[in-house]
């Protein structure tokens, strides 16, 4: 393999150009997953504005590009998949029949190992080496939303019913309800991040925008505008005021869910479910063919889904000293934590600890139930 490796500026506009090709053509070529908006090279790029360490591999086969690989890389040669953390799709992005060896992929990138937490379908030489497979659920819109409504009457009837009487419930109520599908008022992202950091402390979970990068990542792909790609704000209204809010990404075809949030203060009508719903009709409107609700355990997401992609996590390995460190530090604390989010008798014990401990670190009254035996 022709392997050269650059800094996220050093990047021609052809290969950019090759790329994004790639990733439209994905669909119609057999590797659908390739065209998630967090392979994208403008997701790369930005994380290479708020992270040291990115590089983007290209792959050359008879003088052009065959295949692109960003990662993060540590002065040991310890590399992660580009964002690792908060990206929610992972991989080499490759044109059709493309074949690789991992190693020596690794090897022309100057790693001893690779790390992924979200590596999609389709990428053999990779998933080889996964120690773990997660679903992560997906709404379909390519026949229209009214299909994908119809659909959900059928699979979850008492949940579609709910929802949509908790939405006239709210037209009644509010003066007005409109919901922005692609909303331009940096205002209304702050909101939505700090409703965000309050739900991370109050359900104990670390706060991801209590990150810098993060945040600034945030800000960056929502300001990042491209033919293929943009960074989308949707917001529910009521009253004139935002009630729920959600930021992702988008390519042609798939919106990649990422932060959601509401007012708790309209908990009782469940904004967040009605502005998914409206999310996949505007989407569907767009041409976008499924929503990407990502990996994790989520009722709603039950609710919500047509049908499961597969991610992987794990880690590519070379012959090399640092990759030994690596996997002896970084193997029990992955295994304790899948072992807990896979058995129901731990993750819920697990989960109200979580919740308690945000409550009392928000000052709020915690009430202590007895345990069943």
């Amino acid at each position: 393999m022709d392997i050269s490796v650059y800094r996220p500026g050093e990047l021609s506009a052809a290969d950019r150009a090759a790329w994004s090709a790639m990733q439209s053509k994905a669909h119609l070529q057999g590797s659908p997953g390739l065209a998630n908006p967090f392979l994208s090279p403008e997701f790369a790029l930005a994380v290479g504005r708020c992270r040291r360490g990115v590089r983007i591999a290209v792959v050359r086969e008879q003088d052009e590009p065959a295949a692109f690989l960003p990662f993060q890389r540590t002065a040991a040669g310890v590399g992660r998949a580009v964002g690792l953390g908060v990206s929610d799709a992972q991989g080499l992005v490759h044109r059709p029949g493309f074949t690789w060896d991992a190693r020596e992929l690794l090897r022309g990138c100057g790693l001893a190992v690779w790390e992924f937490d979200h590596l999609v379908e389709g990428q053999g030489p990779f998933e080889a080496e996964a120690s773990g497979r997660f679903p992560s659920p997906v709404m379909d819109v390519d026949q229209g939303y009214e299909t994908y409504l119809a659909g959900l009457r059928e699979r979850s009837p008492k949940f579609t019913r709910t929802t949509l009487a908790k939405e006239r419930r709210l037209v009644r109520t509010a003066s007005e309800v409109r919901y922005v599908h692609d909303e331009r008022d940096p205002a209304a992202l702050r909101v939505l991040m700090d409703w965000k950091s309050a739900q991370y402390r109050r359900t104990g979970r670390s706060d991801r925008f209590a990150h810098e990068w993060i945040a600034q990542l945030v800000e960056q792909l929502f300001h990042t505008r491209s033919e293929p790609f943009a960074g989308i704000l949707s917001v529910l209204y009521a009253d004139g005021k935002p009630v729920a809010a959600h930021f992702g990404l988008r390519t042609e075809r798939v919106l990649a869910c990422w932060f959601p949030a509401y007012d708790p203060e309209y908990a009782k009508y469940s904004p967040g479910l009605i502005l998914h719903l409206r999310m996949a009709e505007a989407a569907a409107a767009d041409g976008v063919a499924y929503l990407d609700l990502g990996r994790g355990q989520k009722e709603y997401k039950d609710s919500l889904k047509t049908r499961e992609l597969t991610v992987s996590e794990g880690w590519v390995t070379r012959r090399h000293p640092v990759a030994v460190g690596h996997r002896v530090r970084r193997v029990p604390a992955r295994a304790l934590r899948n072992a807990v989010v896979a058995r129901p008798e731990l993750f819920e014990p697990a989960d109200r600890l979580l919740k308690k401990m945000g409550k009392i670190r928000s000052g709020a009254t915690v009430t202590v139930k007895p345990t069943k035996t």
